[in-house]
């Protein structure tokens, strides 16, 4: 559930019609900033809203962009930039060694395993796997709207993809860990 709090406004934007995308981006920032301040009011460390934070911002420039010119070419790119923009955030979260990953994994991890070096690298790879997915995505779909075809079913097809992959290899691999840390712990 974390994940999907956490990923919630660039669903939003995906989701709503892209005729409309200057209020598909207003709603997305409206989300990013509730969920921000939400979270927040529940005691979450900014450490943990590195993707909300980095979506917010991305949000208030694209809604003014969206609105100043409708017609503007960047409409075209929002999706390959918003995949692009998540590349960047989670790169950097990496960079400055605060996976994005580590802040949502301490939501529902007992604080004793927190600072452990297997639960800091497991968030490693994860937000690596996280990072290069979104890299991946950002770049089939700057070629898909070169195209012509940014806002077609291959488009949302290849969003939807660029989410649910990291997704399955996180629970996954979080599975894998939890499962060998058991076998050692015998």
């Amino acid at each position: 559930m974390s994940y999907l709090r956490t990923f919630l406004p660039w669903i939003v934007f995906a989701v709503l019609p892209s005729g409309s995308w200057q209020w598909a981006a207003l709603a997305a920032l409206v989300v990013a900033v509730a969920v921000m301040a939400q979270q927040v009011r529940a005691g979450t460390g900014f450490d943990a809203l590195i993707i909300e934070l980095g979506s917010a911002v991305f949000f208030a420039a694209l809604t003014v962009i969206a609105f100043a010119d409708p017609h503007s070419g960047v409409h075209d790119y929002s999706a390959a930039l918003s995949s692009g923009t998540l590349a960047v955030i989670a790169g950097v979260s990496l960079a400055i060694n605060k996976p994005f990953t580590l802040g949502i994994a301490k939501r529902t991890t007992p604080r004793e395993l927190w600072d452990l070096k297997p639960f800091v690298r497991t968030n490693v790879i994860i937000t690596a796997v996280w990072t290069a997915a979104f890299a991946l995505t950002a770049v089939v779909l700057a070629l898909v709207a070169h195209a012509g075809d940014a806002h077609s079913t291959t488009a949302t097809v290849i969003q939807i993809a660029g989410f649910v992959v990291p997704m399955l290899f996180t629970v996954r691999y979080i599975a894998y860990v939890q499962a060998k840390a058991g076998q050692v712990a015998r």
